[in-house]
């Protein structure tokens, strides 16, 4: 058997197998985009206070980083920027 023939025998694989991966990809971002579109996770009830035990003073939830607009945009809606410690939900700060 030539290379050639081998080569013609794992084209369709080597096709399905990219496929697969593109379609995981896929799959992969509508997760993360579903994640991001629901804020209000069951992990959220956690306390910035109990979150940061070791931090008495407390922890600002200012992000001095790049983050997505999906972040500011949860941030705005649970009124992060005048949330006061210990009072400041999980939701204001990255996972």
């Amino acid at each position: 058997m030539s290379m050639t023939d081998h080569i013609a025998r794992l084209r369709p694989v080597l096709t399905w197998a990219t496929l697969a991966v593109v379609i995981a990809a896929g799959a992969a971002q509508s997760a993360a985009v579903l994640r991001d579109a629901n804020p209000a996770r069951p992990d959220d009830a956690q306390t910035a206070e109990q979150m940061f035990a070791d931090a008495p003073d407390g922890v600002d939830p200012v992000v001095t980083g790049p983050v997505s607009a999906a972040f500011k945009q949860r941030q705005k809606d649970a009124n992060c920027d005048t949330a006061v410690w210990p009072n400041i939900p999980k939701i204001c700060y990255p996972d």
